[in-house]
């Protein structure tokens, strides 16, 4: 059986690629666990400082598969409740990851599968690939995303897609918010890889790590204790060895590679 999850390391990057265009990389629950264990791989890589999500075929994710719709037709409330976890646990570690995530859309994200590139921190994406979640349309819903979705884009967009359901164009997702770039099919590969090795070599990654931390507790904590955090995540960076040999490059005019 085929790999469903590629994982390579190229220059610092690790490249996480869904392997499953034959059914336009369409979640289900064997995926989905393996995704979940790419990223945790990636974690803890020391060769990857940061990550790359792309898959293969002109679909970058069509949402739940039909065998997997119909699986959950018969589903326990248990069964519901232990597939429901392990989605979460692949987003969540995604969202959390202490480096920076790069989604590489090259086809359209729908559902699940533009839930999967939501929680990245950077989306890239080809002109022609379509965003939307469409559970509503067949009585479901995007419960799990509005969680990440309604921090991203703030509570009218995020009312505007749910409730609709509708695709949007890459163009109209950047005006939004949902995504960062949009690069021509023929370039998005490089723009993404170098876009990745200037964020290796330009940046601390302990500094990434907590600058990630505190963007995602800020949404959950008062302004006070968001504040309170900054302060001691603040005091501990000062001494830090990075944050020393930083500022040290930076006073001698001395170029700096992380």
């Amino acid at each position: 059986m085929k790999d469903l999850v590629e994982y390579e390391i190229i220059n610092r990057a690790a490249y996480i690629t869904i392997n499953r265009p034959e059914k336009k990389n369409a979640l289900n629950p064997q995926l989905v666990e393996m995704l979940t264990e790419a990223f945790w791989k990636a974690r803890t890589d020391n060769l990857a400082k940061v990550i790359i999500l792309r898959a293969k075929g002109d679909v970058f994710s069509a949402g739940a598969d039909l065998g997997y719709l119909q699986m959950l037709q018969n589903n326990t409330i248990e069964d519901n409740f232990v597939d429901t976890t392990a989605l979460k646990d692949l987003l969540y570690s995604i969202y959390t990851l202490p480096k920076v995530v790069i989604a590489q859309v090259e086809g359209h994200a729908i559902a699940g599968g533009c839930g999967l590139a939501s929680v990245c921190d950077i989306i890239f994406s080809v002109p022609e690939a379509k965003f939307g979640y469409t559970e509503v349309k067949i009585g479901f819903i995007p419960a799990l995303v509005i969680c990440f979705l309604v921090r991203k884009l703030g509570d009218g967009r995020t009312r505007e897609l749910l409730f609709s359901g509708e695709l949007i164009d890459s163009n109209t997702a950047s005006r939004y918010g949902l995504i960062n770039f949009v690069v021509d099919k023929d370039e998005i590969a490089q723009k993404v890889k170098d876009y990745a090795e200037k964020l290796a070599g330009s940046v601390s990654g302990e500094s990434i790590a907590l600058t990630k931390q505190l963007l995602n507790n800020a949404q959950n904590k008062s302004l006070e204790d968001s504040l309170e955090e900054a302060i001691k995540l603040n005091v501990h960076t000062r001494s830090s060895p990075e944050c020393k040999r930083g500022i040290s490059a930076f006073l001698n005019k001395e170029k700096l590679e992380w």
